[in-house]
């Protein structure tokens, strides 16, 4: 099956706490911690708005505001760089939120867990596929090509079905991850026959995990609405996914690139050097710093 149809939109849940970054989330989003000079969500935003998506809807919580005013217009920082002529900084901070991109929010009144955030979303997504993206896992496509979402849009653009992102961890880390099982569909996909969330290792079906990237359609709302609280006494995205499948074809997809876990600290890490690394102003001066380290 080929789809006509596009993704214009992307739900990004971010109502969460935040408690194993404490105390730096105690009163700032998670969300808005700094990978080098940019906050999480804006990495995912970027990733999606490369993929051709245009909508963005948040779904926040309380203390949130900071994600709102992160992707608003800052006048007074606008017109104070642009009266001291800092025209290239006057440039970022009027990129983080392109004219041709529409932004809105929905509260999530109460912790129900992944499915039901997704779920808030329903009235802003209505009935056309969407994407899903966890700030939480800031994910890169290989050096100078599409990033993962695209990678995801156009392999939609093939199937006109839902798709999760999946990667190979370790079984000492299946308990962490839904994880999936399938038939060989293509090279980098697989027929979902099965999704388990935070399988034991000696009870996983494969060590396939979920990564934080899902395109979906509009069924998976009807599913959530009918989705007992699961794992954690959580409304599940995985057990909605999990009787979706059942209705409609669902496809794990074999992503290229590298996905860095940033809701553990290790991760974070790892991605910040790693970005740094990266970064046209400061990667030279950084890799020489870290050289001169004795580790």
């Amino acid at each position: 099956m080929t789809s006509t149809d596009t993704i214009h939109t992307a739900v990004f849940p971010v109502a969460g706490l935040g408690t194993r970054f404490l105390p730096a989330t105690k009163a700032s989003p998670k969300e808005m911690l700094p990978v080098v000079d940019k906050p999480l969500i804006q990495y995912a935003v970027e990733e999606a708005y490369e993929a051709g998506i245009r909508h963005m809807v948040f779904i926040t919580g309380r203390s949130k505001r900071a994600i709102e005013d992160h992707f608003d217009t800052a006048y007074e920082l606008e017109h104070e760089l642009e009266n001291a002529g800092k025209t290239d900084l006057l440039a970022v901070v009027r990129s983080v939120q392109p004219d041709d991109m529409a932004v809105s929010y929905v509260r999530q009144h109460r912790s129900l867990g992944l499915g039901h955030a997704v779920l808030c979303a329903e009235p802003l997504v209505g009935r056309v596929p969407f994407a899903v993206v966890l700030a939480d896992d800031l994910m890169t496509g290989p050096r100078g090509e599409p990033g993962v979402l695209s990678q995801m849009v156009k392999a939609y653009g093939r199937t006109g079905r839902s798709l999760l992102a999946v990667q190979e961890v370790p079984a000492d880390q299946v308990r962490r991850y839904g994880i999936v099982q399938g038939a060989p569909h293509t090279e980098q996909m697989l027929r979902l026959e099965r999704v388990v969330e935070k399988p034991a290792p000696n009870e996983a079906p494969s060590r396939l995990a979920v990564a934080g990237r899902y395109i979906l359609t509009p069924r998976i709302f009807d599913e959530i609405r009918i989705q007992p609280r699961g794992v954690g006494g959580e409304i599940q995205l995985t057990d909605a996914i999990a009787r979706l499948i059942h209705h409609e074809p669902v496809y794990a997809f074999q992503y290229s690139g590298k996905r860095y876990d940033c809701g553990s600290k290790e991760g974070f890490l790892e991605a910040t050097v790693e970005m740094a690394l990266r970064h046209p102003q400061v990667g030279t001066h950084f890799k020489t710093y870290l050289s001169t380290l004795r580790l």
